[in-house]
């Protein structure tokens, strides 16, 4: 079983026969064809042999591999593989020929049988983001043409001036006491650039979930992301500072193609070990449609059980008179930790999705942080740039209370900073950092 195979072809292949106006106005996932099957507790024994049974399928087990970093070559005979920290097997499309058999034959074993989607970057809606891709590519096409910072030159030197993005100001990053030293930060997205000036020194731990691709960051989302979640204290020159947890432990885990897509697959293989590795906090700036999945409230749960906090973004699809756009999966399972986003003058991001879902909000608009070299810094927006923030304030929160899982998630949400709007649109208010 490969857990992602060539996301370009896969998707060009799904979309032969989809509608894409459609999509646009649904919160429809687009399925890979691949189920996904959720254990009932303390049935993994019963469960495997269920599959086996039902399906002559050959299994593989995460724990075959040293610290459940799986290898995707690996298991590339397996026609399931089986994530044992979260109670959760991955079926190949191939096996399904027993898949109607789960419901009726195996009651008390299986909480769930549910189709695998695609996943992106920044929790936007699938429709949304087929659409504007081309756009979005040209734009990126266009920044790194001109060094990588486009627009917002005259923005970022004034941030430079005061020492700190208005990101890390704005959840008093720059004022606490706290650098989230000893705490382990896990960022599941599209890898990182490993040989960013800013991070030399830096121990990270990596692995890729992506098969045919190494852990290096060859779209520039996850260094962003990173970035702002435990980039260093003082970058070099002028360079405001823009991470958070700036002493925090990073652990690397490609879920997201070069190319910018994923499946659940790829992102439960990087929960999986991001769980299995004790990542106190497991940060996701991805997500895709539909949910809530039960396979992701299962993940949460086992994250949560295992003393670590999962934080996501709410999405990006947009906001318009008399309607806000429903959270994305996996932010909208109830174990997960949905972020929304504001802007410097602490509005609502005009994309930032909402519902009673979100608990949160984080600065999103026009974020300042690392990217890929040689552009070495990129400012962009989105509930995926809201989200490395709270990731950040939890890691310093963790470090100086000792509060870990869903007691982390309560004391976060306790000492947010109240804003002006309703809770479905930012949860408890603004992410603030311990002082």
């Amino acid at each position: 079983m490969a857990i992602m195979e060539d996301p370009d072809k896969m998707i060009s292949h799904m979309l032969e026969s989809v509608d894409i106006d459609t999509l646009v106005d649904s919160d429809m996932g687009l399925e890979t064809g691949r189920r996904i099957v959720t254990f009932q507790p303390d049935t993994m024994d019963a469960a495997m042999a269920s599959i086996r049974d039902v399906t002559g399928a050959n299994v593989a087990m995460s724990s075959d591999f040293d610290g459940q970093d799986i290898d995707v070559a690996g298991v590339s005979g397996a026609g399931a593989l089986v994530f044992e920290e979260l109670g959760i097997a991955v079926l190949d499309e191939g096996v399904g020929s027993g898949i109607a058999e789960f419901s009726t034959n195996t009651v008390g074993v299986f909480a769930s049988n549910e189709p695998e989607i695609f996943m992106f970057p920044s929790g936007v809606n699938l429709g949304e983001y087929l659409r504007g891709f081309a756009a979005a590519a040209a734009r990126i096409r266009d920044d790194l043409a001109s060094g990588g910072l486009a627009d917002s030159e005259s923005e970022d030197l004034s941030a430079a001036v005061s020492g700190a993005t208005w990101g890390i100001n704005q959840v008093r990053a720059s004022t606490s006491r706290f650098s989230g030293i000893g705490i382990k930060i896990a960022i599941l997205d599209t890898g990182f650039d490993f040989h960013h000036p800013d991070f030399v020194g830096r121990p990270i731990i990596h692995s890729s979930f992506i098969a045919g691709e190494s852990t290096h960051d060859g779209h520039g989302h996850g260094t962003h992301c990173t970035g702002t979640a435990a980039g260093p204290k003082f970058p070099p020159g002028r360079i405001p500072r823009y991470g958070v947890a700036f002493e925090g432990r990073i652990f690397i885990g490609k879920v997201l193609s070069n190319a910018g897509f994923g499946t659940s697959a790829s992102i439960l293989a990087g929960m999986n070990w991001a769980i299995a590795n004790r990542c106190e906090v497991i940060s996701m700036s991805l997500g895709g449609g539909g949910g809530p999945f039960v396979y992701y409230t299962q993940a949460g749960q086992r994250a949560l059980d295992a003393s670590c906090l999962i934080v996501a973004a709410a999405g990006n699809a947009s906001r318009r008179p008399g309607f806000i756009a429903p959270v994305g999966s996996p932010a909208n399972s109830p174990t997960i930790m949905a972020v929304a986003a504001v802007t410097h003058n602490l509005t609502m991001s005009s994309y930032s999705c909402g519902g009673p879902q979100i608990e949160i909000a984080g600065p999103g608009s026009d974020v300042y942080s690392s990217w890929p070299m040689p552009v070495r810094y990129k400012t962009i927006s989105g509930t995926s740039m809201a989200t490395p923030h709270v990731t950040g304030c939890a890691a310093l929160l963790a470090q100086t209370t000792g509060l870990r899982g869903n007691n982390l998630r309560i004391r976060l949400r306790h000492i947010a900073r109240p804003l002006s709007w309703p809770p479905t649109d930012d949860g408890s208010g603004l992410v603030q950092a311990i002082q």
